[in-house]
């Protein structure tokens, strides 16, 4: 899926909350999650920032965190500026990977709606890395697509994410083109491999704590 293109990033906002069922409550929860054990200084490491919603929601939620956030798109952390300008002082936004994040230590760290777009030697790079950036203990959420199924179950899950966002306003041939680019561009693997490429990485305590539609979160620890 393409954040150069100017019209998506203008208009990203409002997807989330249109596709993803419960959007504003699971960030919220997993924000409740990172503050379980993330001091009320925290430096928190966001990967997938860019457009800022989860920035914004922690950043409002948490008045004393403060953030370094990361994603690979221009213009996408640009939006990020603009959504946390009343936190700015805050937050820290880098361009590229994950590693272009800093070395840390850091309290708490979450990526939500980004692992789906890396394949898995990718993913697991990723959280590797941001288990390395991570104080022993330390939270993590991460919430994605994740779905062990075959072409004909995505195809149906498609088709359902689809037909969630015309319920919710979206415009149904924008709702097509979202389906096509999700079914071309995406890395979609099973609860049981997110797992286990949690684990991989020396994440434990791993728990569900979002299931909404095909997507899911968990809440693990360093």
């Amino acid at each position: 899926m393409s954040f150069s293109d100017p019209a998506a990033v203008a208009s990203y906002a409002d997807g989330p909350p249109r596709f993803v069922p419960g959007f504003v409550d699971m960030q919220r929860m997993a924000r409740v999650l990172l503050a379980e054990r993330a001091p009320h200084d925290a430096r928190v490491l966001v990967l997938g920032a860019g457009g800022g919603l989860e920035l914004a929601a922690f950043a409002d939620g948490q008045q004393g965190w403060r953030f370094d956030g990361v994603d690979p798109s221009a213009p996408m952390l640009a939006l990020a500026r603009q959504a946390t300008a009343a936190h700015a002082a805050r937050i820290c936004l880098h361009e590229g990977f994950i590693d272009a994040a800093p070395a840390g230590p850091f309290d708490a760290a979450a990526c939500l709606l980004t692992m789906h777009f890396m394949p898995a030697p990718e993913r697991s790079h990723a959280l590797r890395a941001i288990h390395a950036r991570l104080r022993p203990g330390s939270p993590f959420v991460v919430m994605h697509l994740s779905a062990g199924l075959d072409a004909a179950g995505c195809a149906r899950w498609l088709a359902r994410d689809a037909a969630f966002g015309i319920a919710n306003g979206v415009d149904p041939a924008m709702a097509q083109r979202r389906r096509e680019v999700m079914a071309r561009d995406l890395h979609v693997l099973g609860p049981a491999q997110d797992e286990a490429l949690l684990r991989e990485a020396g994440f434990d305590d791993i728990e569900v704590f979002y299931a909404g539609g095909a997507f899911r979160g968990w809440i693990c620890h360093a």
